[in-house]
């Protein structure tokens, strides 16, 4: 058993044209980039940011975005090349199976999965809570859940991840098109908020531009709330000052997420060599830009320390505070539409990194189906937006919610260092986009990331322990078995060797990890 076996690109591009299990390209340019615009830019640009602010970075919130997008930045170059040189469904989950084995695969995978299911689950169920607030200031009393034997229900999370669903299951492009529309209203309701919000701005409220760190107090609570580099490094829990700058950056990384899920899509995109490094650079710098004005415009019109007595600190906090309460009107409409498109994007995002390791057996194959007249992987679309559904408005699953960032980093840094493993092992390939400065920007982009992985907090490092260790049980009990790489393994050493009678078990164990990496490097 090598858990270190490695995909030939060369397969993952043939098992993308297996029949029943392909998917069309028909994603340009400009629905790539209006796509990560549509997953990024969500609710998180009215509420991540202030809590940000409140309580960890102050007025250097606008830092914090600045780190995240640059880390982002970095990783997504990483992503590019990958996927110029593998323009397959799958992203990190394809590009760790091609460099770095099995084992780091189905983890990276799993982790794609905790992060898309998770982050769809999270957003649904605050559309559903955001809809109640739009029906609140036309003067409707409608209630974000109802009551179902003791039981609340979020009506609201069902009802949307229902719509995308099946949008999703009639094609992509024609769900790019429904997210397009929506995307450019929202960006528009975002320029709408900077705008007035600079209006508000006065300069006093950016000093202290850092605040002083300032210890948040003692117990068991605050020690799982602190950062996990604060735990190690024996710092009591604190907040503000340098390093509450990169633990807010930690925090406003959630409104980055998105750029990886559309590196999934390479699949389904026209001339990807070309079309992805433009559609994923073009809607990252669009996102950072309104992330950045929209922080200023937070941290001018208000003081942090106001922020920071809210419970829920949000954009329209600080439109109440400065007596324009008509502006929380125009803010809930945006958070709603906003969501919508990011729902989407995430629901496509989770089936098709599903997709890809069903189709690798990883997990059972019959999910990988796809329809033959339209394309798209109707029963898994539906599977998995009946559990998005199911998990988002029947759970607490909000407390979940960092958990969404650790899944993504984690990626990052594996895509990051793949990228130096596979120049090293197939220094044939001329992918259409390189990373710049040889192996710095792979590493830097690493190290960054798992920097900003140790600010998350304890209890997120506990609760991803116990999604790995599920996983690799997961993967021990079936999916290493019903590995598809396993099966070619295993026919190639009969084929060279029938079965292994009177062989010696070392003979035998050697024989077959040569014949592995023979079919490795095929």
């Amino acid at each position: 058993m090598n858990l270190l076996r490695t995909k030939s690109i060369e397969q993952s591009m043939a098992d993308a044209d297996e029949p029943g299990r392909k998917l069309k390209r028909s994603l340009s340019t400009w629905d790539l980039m209006i796509m990560g615009v549509a997953v990024a830019v969500g609710a998180g640009i009215f509420s991540v940011g202030a809590k940000a602010a409140a309580n960890f970075s102050g007025p250097a919130v606008t830092v914090s975005f600045a780190i995240a997008a640059v880390t982002c930045a970095l990783a997504i170059m990483c992503y590019a090349e990958f996927a110029t040189a593998i323009p397959v469904a799958g992203s990190a989950y394809v590009f760790t199976y091609a460099t770095m084995g099995e084992l780091l695969a189905w983890i990276i995978g799993w982790n794609l999965i905790l992060e898309l299911f998770t982050a769809a689950a999270v957003i649904a169920k605050y559309w559903g809570i955001y809809l109640s607030k739009v029906f609140a200031l036309m003067g409707a009393d409608v209630p974000p859940a109802l009551s179902l034997g003791g039981v609340d229900l979020y009506w609201g999370a069902f009802l949307i991840v229902a719509v995308f669903t099946v949008l999703l299951v009639l094609g992509t492009k024609l769900s790019a098109r429904v997210g397009n529309v929506f995307t450019l209203i929202k960006i528009a309701v975002v320029l709408f908020v900077i705008v007035v919000g600079f209006t508000y701005v006065k300069f006093e409220n950016y000093a202290p531009f850092i605040p002083a760190a300032e210890p948040t107090g003692a117990g068991t609570a605050d020690v799982l709330k602190q950062s996990f580099f604060g735990f190690l490094t024996g710092a009591a829990p604190a907040q503000y000052g340098t390093l509450g700058i990169f633990a807010g950056a930690a925090l406003v990384f959630f409104a980055f997420i998105g750029f990886d899920v559309v590196a999934t899509s390479a699949e389904e995109v026209k001339n990807p060599q070309k079309t992805l490094p433009r559609g994923i650079f073009g809607g990252l710098a669009v996102v950072t830009l309104l992330y950045i004005l929209v922080s200023l415009a937070l941290t001018g019109m208000v003081s942090y320390t106001d922020l920071a007595q809210a419970e829920n600190p949000t954009l329209t906090t600080a439109f109440e505070a400065v007596g324009d309460t008509s502006a929380a009107k125009v803010i809930a409409f945006g958070s709603l539409v906003g969501l919508t498109t990011v729902i989407m994007v995430l629901l496509m995002g989770l089936s098709r990194v599903v997709l890809a390791m069903s189709r690798d057996g990883l997990l059972p194959r019959a999910l990988s189906k796809t329809s033959e007249k339209r394309s798209t992987p109707v029963r898994l679309q539906v599977i998995c937006g009946a559990a998005v559904a199911v998990v988002a408005g029947l759970t607490n699953v909000d407390l979940l919610e960092e958990m969404i960032n650790i899944g993504t980093l984690s990626a990052f840094v594996m895509v990051s260092l793949g990228i130096l493993v596979l120049r090293k092992k197939r220094p044939d390939l001329k992918p259409a986009f390189r990373v710049p400065f040889g192996k710095v920007l792979p590493v830097v982009s690493a190290v960054l990331c798992l920097y900003l992985m140790t600010n998350l907090a304890v209890e997120t490092w506990i609760f991803f322990a116990v999604w790995l260790v599920i996983g690799i049980i997961i993967y021990f009990s079936y999916g290493q078995r019903h590995s598809r790489l396993n099966e070619r393994f295993t026919e190639a050493k009969e084929a060279v060797n029938g079965p292994a009678e009177g062989a010696s078990p070392k003979a035998d164990a050697d024989k077959t990890a040569d014949d592995e990496d023979e079919f490795s490097r095929a």
